[in-house]
Parts: structure tokens; sequence; C-alpha cells
């Protein structure tokens, strides 16, 4: 059975995969982890045992020289957030970790999704994040759709499977499943779920956990995913 402490390990190792992919780094204060993804200029703490002044005022000031527009925290929701209000942080949204045997997610007539490492439409951000499906070893995958008229994309999602953690063994992630709103219905985040899915699942992967938005619940939860718990994260601007 898949627990929400394996999905918030998993983010950050998904994150941590980002960063690598993109010039970014991963360092520590005061025993919390935090992630630097320079290609969005957010600065991450990642899931401490607990949050204080004296931890995050370090990275905050590293995150300014580095250029960050943005800190967030990430939260379980036991962990007291008292610190962060004093400190400019304001709640933000709340991950709903959700998960589901691969078996379930994966289905036929998913050809409408492509798996690819190279899509010319990209461009900053999203460019740079792509290199993660590039790296080597190879432990991330990205689908994309397109219309059938004008060629552009019309969705995208992400799935990872971390290589080396023997604490994620068997479980893979699903990121950044998005269908643009005047492609959505279709059919077509169900196609992208299940191109991406399979990859994981062939790689090894035989659960997968996802933090979906409140949106989001409704149609994992069609798709096989089961509610685990919700989290927390605080937003500040730089």
């Amino acid at each position: 059975m898949v627990t929400i402490a394996q999905s918030q390990r998993l983010q950050t190792a998904w994150f941590a995969a980002l960063a690598a992919a993109t010039g970014g780094k991963t360092f520590s204060t005061h025993g919390c982890t935090w992630v630097w993804l320079p290609a969005r200029r957010e600065l991450l703490m990642m899931f401490p045992d607990a949050v204080s002044a004296t931890a995050v005022r370090p990275a905050l000031a590293e995150g300014s020289r580095l250029g960050a527009t943005s800190a967030r925290i990430w939260l379980n929701s036991a962990v007291d957030a008292v610190d962060l209000g004093p400190l400019g942080f304001a709640p933000s949204w709340q991950p709903w970790w959700m998960a589901a045997p691969v078996s379930a997610v994966v289905r036929s007539g998913d050809d409408d999704a492509v798996l690819t490492t190279e899509v010319p439409d990209y461009s900053g951000p999203l460019e740079q994040e792509l290199r993660v499906v590039r790296s080597e070893p190879r432990q991330a995958w990205h689908a994309v759709t397109r219309d059938a008229a004008s060629g552009n994309i019309s969705g995208a999602a992400y799935s990872f499977r971390p290589v080396g953690d023997p604490g994620l063994r068997g479980l893979g992630g699903i990121h950044h499943l998005e269908v643009l709103p005047a492609h959505q219905r279709r059919g077509l985040a169900t196609a992208l779920l299940s191109a991406v899915a399979r990859a994981a699942g062939e790689a090894g992967a035989a659960h997968l956990a996802v933090n979906a938005t409140p949106e989001g619940y409704e149609f994992l939860s069609r798709r096989g995913f089961t509610l685990l718990g919700r989290g927390r994260t605080w937003l500040l601007g730089l």
C-alpha cells in the first residue's frame, strides 16, 4: 500500500530530478531539504519534520542570491506552521495525495497520446524542464496530444519512476497532467494518463502516486486513484 510519506518522498525526488536536469540544486539548512528550480525561479522546502525561522531565513537569502521570485514550503498536515506567517508566507494550494495500481490506470485506446523526448513547440521553462526525460539513467517520460486540425499541442503529462531509492521501489509518479480548456472532455486526459503510466509500469512501477487538486480529484478517482490524505503548501513572493 502506498503511504503519504512515500508520496512526499516521491515528490521530493521529482523536484530534485527537475533541478538536476535544469542546472538547479538540492541543499539543506538545519536539517531541512531545499530544491532550487531555476527554470521556474522557485525555491522549495520539502516536507520538514519541523519548520522554524532559523532554518528558513538562510535558505531565503540563498534564494534571493540565485534570483528566486518565489519560495514554497511543502508540509505534512501534522507539522506546525506557526513560524511561517511572521516570515511573510501565506497558505497556498493544498495537495490531495492519491495513489493507484498501474494496472488500474493503463487502458487500451491511449494512441492519441504520444511519448516524446523532443517538443519543438516548447520554450522557456517547458523547454528546459523537458530535459528531465533525456537524463540518464532514464527515469522520466513525457507524452503530448495534438489537435488534429491545427497540429498544436492540446495536452501533456509526465510520469516518473526514481532510480536508486529503495524506499520508492515499485512506485512511480504522475506530474503536470494538463489538457487545454478547449480540448477537454474528449478523453485526452485519460489517454495521456494511460500512456505515461504505461511507460512507468514498463520501467518497473507497480503503483502510481499523484498530488491532485480538488478538481483533479474527481477525474483521478474515476481512473482508479484513491485518496490517501491531504497536505499543505505555503508561498512567499520574493
